[in-house]
């Protein structure tokens, strides 16, 4: 758990389901209100912890439309009445997400359409945040910049030391690096970058360090 000091955020970031995505509950205290991102698997620990922290789920996004990124998002907008929200030129990967299950044989957890599609820099409904359109993990990967809490949700696209995959269904890795160049790498150095898996980083830290980025043009 990572209690936000000096601001009313709590963060909660933990690996969930077989392949232990990330998946991160960001909550307002003052209103009750908060995101669920990447709600990859154990949705009785996600539960859990809204419980803990008496928090009412308003949206649950995607970063992109993986496999392992999505595994407990129709059981809990079942539970929570919630909208799930995915950057629309991840619609085909979302389309396909039970064949992706079969191919690496994980049990297919149903899940229905996104009811949000989410835009480029587009403000998010809690905790001040903000949208960013960051392609080539897949064609709609996204990141969640919240800029007044220091925290970027960076999904698969940038962890620490590495870059994600770029072999898998549409990722190009020109594209990654300039995603990364352009767009995170122009946010605050000291932003803790929440990592898609693995620990976190900070933006800083990836930009004097990380290998793989300087390596791609």
């Amino acid at each position: 758990m990572t209690d936000i000091k000096a601001t009313n955020i709590i963060r909660e970031t933990f690996p969930v389901g077989p392949l232990q995505c990330n998946c991160t509950i960001l909550g307002n205290k003052t209103t009750g209100k908060a995101i669920v991102v990447d709600p990859g698997g154990n949705i009785d620990q996600i539960m859990a912890t809204l419980q803990k922290h008496k928090l009412k789920v308003i949206q649950i996004l995607h970063t992109h439309a993986h496999l392992d990124h999505f595994l407990a998002s129709g059981k809990l907008k079942e539970l929570t009445g919630a909208p799930l929200a995915l950057h629309k030129d991840d619609q085909s990967l979302w389309n396909q997400l039970e064949i992706q299950c079969g191919m690496f044989g994980i049990p297919y957890e149903p899940v229905p359409e996104p009811d949000h599609w989410l835009e480029h820099e587009e403000d998010i409904d809690c905790c001040d945040g903000k949208a960013l359109h960051t392609p080539g993990h897949s064609p709609g990967s996204m990141s969640f910049y919240f800029e007044k809490h220091n925290i970027l949700i960076a999904g698969d696209t940038l962890f620490k030391g590495s870059i994600g995959r770029t072999d898998l269904w549409g990722g190009d890795p020109r594209v990654i690096a300039a995603s990364i160049k352009d767009q995170l790498y122009t946010l605050d150095e000291s932003a803790i970058v929440v990592t898609g898996h693995g620990p976190d980083t900070s933006i800083g830290w990836e930009m004097r360090n990380n290998p793989f980025v300087n390596g791609l043009s």
